[in-house]
Formats: structure tokens, sequence, C-alpha cells
């Protein structure tokens, strides 16, 4: 193991500390019983249980697995749930009147009950893996066979719902208690079945906010070029997962300690290490400043954390030292950069788009203030604001710390929304008494009717009537005019300096 991934990794607090962990292993439940589990559940997963029982009435040996016990052990609300059973496929089939495919070669079918689909598999043993992804074949085994052959020990636990008893084969219980992350078995052989497993066991540590085992850490080190042969979509599913749990800033910096995040996304690999201005960034290089910002995000989507991620990329590409560090173009060139990176991704169009233009715009927030009011208004209307204005927060508070900009913003933001609430000046259908064809351009005249009245230009029908005459005459609007006054400017992003 590396010094870098040693540092990254820990060590945490002790188990048996005050600081509110799980201690001592006694703390953890040897049963719970079904009733306090229900409890537990969501109202969208307790007819997963229900799947379960069924299974137990007609025979089966059946059990809840998972990350729903690892779960209710923890104390967390469980968002999924798994089901393990002696039951083969045909059966599943026979029981439940709404199944679907998820693989029933291997032993996999899903049981849907509402609008929720419950994964129910039969035990068993696997053959070797021949691609780094699937088994070469699966026959079914028996309970402790199928769970010696799972990722985690956290996730191999199981849960009987008929006695509320917590089976533990593989030390999952001790290591949920010492707060590790953990291989069953040997990491290299189950880092060899999947290399996606590499990234999860980094994911897993951020959502549980654990420490990487260290045999278990040395072997990602040692593994973490491999999962660059992972598909874009299933790195994709995990990374998100990643960048929106808990300990996200810290995963961060466990992906760059153990090689995956080079393997992986090597444009974020390059920022460390890239000096900034100590008076716009005290907190240190471009890297260190982009842990802090996901750090300080509130509860942020995939499309938003991702794009935290990203929107210093474009840093070390246009890096120059004259009187001092400055990233002149740093944002377009991070917009190219962070296209580049969604398509390898395979991020859905739309999202990609998004996650670009917050990568483009994470600046522009800063010249709102001194813009126009309508051209303000205008800025403030689209449709990601709210996105682009957390990322602008949680930028300025992973730098120099000061909100004033932001709160100018926000409270900017509020008095549009208002006036949005308020009756326009003119409508459509006054446009027409007034004798303009209806069109595309009416959304452009009424918008500049408003842009006009919250800058005082405009407070009457009749002073809006007279405007409109004046800068669109009906015979030159079939075209769309722009209103005068309100031409887009892109200048240097404001708020923030060049270095930022």
């Amino acid at each position: 193991m590396s010094a870098r991934a040693a540092r990254a990794c820990g060590p945490r607090s002790s188990p048996t500390d005050d600081a509110g962990r799980l201690s001592p292993r006694d703390a953890l439940p040897e049963a719970i019983a079904p009733a306090a589990l229900l409890a537990r559940l969501p109202p969208s997963l307790r007819a997963g249980f229900e799947v379960a029982c069924r299974l137990l009435e007609a025979g089966w040996e059946t059990y809840l697995v998972g990350g729903v016990v690892r779960d209710v052990l923890l104390g967390r609300t469980p968002h999924d749930l798994d089901i393990v059973t002696a039951a083969p496929p045909d059966e599943v089939l026979r029981l439940f009147p709404r199944t679907v495919s998820l693989g029933a070669a291997f032993g996999v079918v899903g049981v849907v009950i509402g609008d929720r689909t419950f994964q129910v598999a039969t035990f068993r043993r696997e053959g070797p893996y021949h691609d780094g992804r699937r088994p070469s074949a699966v026959e079914f085994a028996g309970v402790r066979e199928d769970v010696e052959r799972r990722d985690f020990t956290v996730n191999a636990l199981l849960y009987d719902p008929r006695t509320g008893t917590v089976l533990d084969f593989v030390g999952g219980r001790a290591d949920l208690a010492a707060r590790l992350v953990r291989t069953v078995g040997d990491p290299a052989v189950r880092f060899a079945e999947d290399r996606l497993r590499l990234l999860r066991a980094v994911r897993l540590a951020a959502q549980l906010e654990f420490t990487v085992e260290p045999g278990t850490l040395e072997a990602i080190c040692r593994l973490a070029p491999t999962v660059a042969t992972v598909s874009g979509e299933r790195i994709r599913d995990e990374l998100q997962r990643l960048l929106t749990a808990p300990g996200r800033a810290s995963g961060l910096r466990l992906l760059r300690a153990t090689g995956l995040l080079a393997a992986l996304l090597p444009e974020v690999d390059a920022m460390a290490g890239v000096s900034q201005p100590p008076a716009f960034h005290p907190e240190g290089d471009v890297f260190t400043h982009t842990c802090l910002a996901l750090e300080f995000l509130r509860e942020p989507t995939p499309t938003l954390a991702l794009a935290t991620l990203l929107h210093d990329v474009g840093k070390p590409l246009t890096m120059t030292v004259s009187d001092r560090i400055r990233f002149h173009g740093h944002a377009e060139a991070g917009a190219g950069l962070a296209e580049r990176i969604c398509r390898r991704l395979r991020l859905p169009a739309a999202q990609r788009r998004a996650v670009v233009a917050l990568v483009r715009d994470h600046q522009r927030v800063g010249d709102v203030p001194k813009m126009r009011p309508g051209r303000a208004r205008q800025f403030l209307r689209r449709d990601d604001i709210h996105d682009l204005l957390e990322l602008y927060r949680a930028d300025c508070l992973a730098s120099h710390g000061d909100l004033t900009v932001y709160e100018r913003v926000v409270a900017l933001l509020a008095a549009v929304q208002a006036e949005a609430a308020r009756p326009r000046l003119l409508t459509g259908h006054d446009l027409i008494a007034m004798g303009y064809r209806p069109g595309p351009q009416f959304a452009t005249i009424l918008d500049a009717v408003e842009d006009a009245r919250a800058e005082g230009l405009v407070s009457t029908p009749e002073e809006a009537r007279a405007m409109v005459r004046a800068r669109f005459p009906a015979g030159a609007t079939d075209g769309g005019a722009e209103p005068g006054g309100s031409t887009t400017r892109r200048g240097r992003p404001g708020g923030q300096d060049d270095g930022t």
C-alpha cells in the first residue's frame, strides 16, 4: 500500500471512542424482531419483506441479504431490499404472478409488487470469471456458499424473517462495528471477478463513512489500472453514487490515493499540485479546492455533484504565471473537457448538457449584481439557476469564504420570483389588439416590457404600449426582433478574480 493511500484511508477514531460511532461489537444486535425491522423499512420496501415470507411459507429457506441488513444494523434507512432463497427460479416464477427476468441463467428473478421490483436470487456458487465481470458458470448451492462469493463482508449479512436472527458467516458484524470495508475472502480474487468492485469499495467507504481495511486497500492500489476496462455506464453509476455520498470528499481523496482517479479521470487527477493564488485560494491547490467544494454542497443531485467535480478541470490547461497565477478562460476550457468526460461516462444527453452548462457558467453568478436589471432577470430565470447558485456558494466557501455576492444574488432571485407572481403589464391579447400577429416574437416583446418595468422605464400599460410601438414596429417583428438594450455581453466573470 502506498503511503498516500494509507493517509487517505485513515486511521479513523477507534470504534470504542465516544464520538457516536458503533461500539463495542455487542452494540450490534444478533437478532431484530420482524416487527421492529418492518418499522425501519420505508413503505416502498415492505412488500419485499412479504415476498420473503411467501417463499418461507412455501417451504423454501429464504433470507434478506446485503444492504438492507447492513443499514438496519447501522440505524440507517434502507434504500433497497434483496432476497436470497433455496427456491429455484422456476418455483419463484410459479409463486408470484408478476415477474421479470433479471438473469434467470444466473438464478435471479425480479418479483414485481406494485411499482417496485424485488430481486430474488437462488443460492449459488460461481465458476471462474474470465472477463472481469461475469462468472463462466453458475451452480445452485447452499446458503453459506452463496454468501462466500459476495463482494464485501458488510454486504454479506443475512436476516431470517421468521426468527429475526442475523446470520454472519464472513465476519461482517465485526467489520460493521469496526467501521471497515473488507472483501469477502482474498481481495485479489474478489476484484478479479468484477473490476468495478475496486471503485465500489471506495464508494461504499464514502457512503458509510468507513475506512478500507489495509489488505483490501493494498489490493486496490495494486490493481487500480485494471478498472479502466470497466464500461463507462457502470463507472458512471458508481461514481455518481460516490459523489453524492456523505463522505464524498474523503472518497475523492481515496480515489486519487489508490490510483483509481488517474485510471478513470486523469483530467481530474491532473488538478493535484496545480497551485493557486493564495489571496483567493488559501486552501491550497486545485484538487484540494475541489474536494472542499464537494464537501460544502448541500444534498447534491448527481448532476450538480459531477459539475462541482469538474468545475475547475480546465485550470491545469490554462494556468499562467506573470504578476501572479492566473487561469484565463478556464471555465470555457473546462466545459470542453467536461463534454468529453461526460461522453466517456455515457451520461444521458440532457444530463451531459446540464453538467457542461454549469461548468461553463460557474463564475457568471458573480456578474449578476453588475448586470442591468433586465439582463439579470433573464439570467436568473434560467432552469438551472438553483444548481448554479449552489455550485457558486460551494466554490466560494472552498476558497475565500466570502458569500456577500452569493447572498445578494439570492436576494435578487427572490425579487425576480416575486415579480413573476404579479400580473404582466401587457399580455398577448393586448399585442393582438395593437395589431401584432401572434408568433414567437410575442415572448420577446413581453419579456422586454417586464425588463423595462424592472428598470423603472415603464410602470403602466399605456407606457408599455408606447415602448412596444417604438421598439418593435409591427411590420418588423415577424423575424423575432431582440429588445433594444438587452444584448448579452460576455466579459470576464465578475465577483471572482481570474485566479479563482
